[in-house]
C-alpha cells in the first residue's frame, strides 16, 4: 500500500503548496502588495489561475453565489488538507 501512499501524498503535497500559495498571493494582489503590471506577478498569478480553476470550478457550482467573496479555495484547501492527513492514511496505512 505504501506504493501507493506514497505518489498519492506527494501529489496531495504539491496541491496543497500550490493553493497556498495562491491564497497568499491573492490577499497581497487584494491589500495591494503586489501590482499586477508588473510582468513577473502577473505572469505567476495567471499561471495559477489557470492551473488551480479546474479544481475551482466543480466546487463553485456546487456552493451558492457569494458574490464578493469566493468560497472555493477555502473548499478545496479544506479538501485537500482533509484527504491528506486523515482519509488517505486511515484507508491506505491500514
Amino acid at each position: 500500500m505504501m506504493a501507493i501512499y506514497g505518489p498519492l501524498a506527494l501529489i496531495l503535497n504539491v496541491a496543497f503548496f500550490i493553493m497556498l500559495a495562491h491564497i497568499i498571493m491573492s490577499w497581497l494582489i487584494n491589500f495591494q502588495v503586489l501590482n499586477l503590471h508588473q510582468p513577473f506577478v502577473n505572469q505567476l498569478w495567471f499561471g495559477l489561475n489557470r492551473l488551480l480553476e479546474p479544481i475551482y470550478q466543480p466546487i463553485r457550482r456546487v456552493l451558492p453565489d457569494t458574490r464578493p467573496l469566493d468560497l472555493a479555495p477555502l473548499v478545496a484547501f479544506i479538501i485537500i488538507i482533509s484527504l491528506r492527513d486523515f482519509i488517505l492514511p486511515e484507508l491506505l496505512l491500514r
